[in-house]
């Protein structure tokens, strides 16, 4: 992706100092980024969809989804778009505390891009998002 492009990030996130946090990693990235939040995994889908007030929603080039979500959680948002034509061709980044084997297996094979953990370090975040945008 050239450094003059825009990636349109849809960060679906609950925890308000995990959503700061990762603003901030991404102002860090070589890549020029539009980060959209959504807090839980109905309002997600909503977005992705654009219905109701996202009708207008930009479609996001990637989506970093977080497992454990209120309402409708991460795998589920997982599944749904990797079931959907349009959406399943957006690459899904999951971000969570969790690190059971099954988690990750389970992930992956749905569909995840790939799979990082949080509170990673600022290095091995920009790494895996220059790979994607290869």
């Amino acid at each position: 992706m050239p450094a003059s492009s825009l990636l349109d990030i849809l960060l679906v996130e609950d925890d308000p100092g995990d959503i700061r946090l990762i603003k901030e990693m991404l102002r860090e990235a070589p890549m020029r980024t539009n980060v959209s939040v959504a807090k839980d995994g109905m309002q997600a889908l909503a977005w992705l969809k654009r219905t109701g007030s996202f009708a207008h929603a930009p479609r996001p080039d990637l989506v970093l989804l977080d497992l454990n979500l209120p309402k409708l959680n991460g795998q589920d948002v997982l599944e749904e778009m990797k079931h959907d034509a349009e959406l399943s061709q957006i690459p899904v980044v999951v971000l969570t505390t969790s690190s059971r084997e099954q988690d990750i297996a389970t992930t992956l094979s749905g569909g995840a891009a790939t799979y990082l953990m949080k509170r990673l370090d600022l290095e091995t975040f920009l790494l895996a998002l220059e790979r994607l945008g290869r």
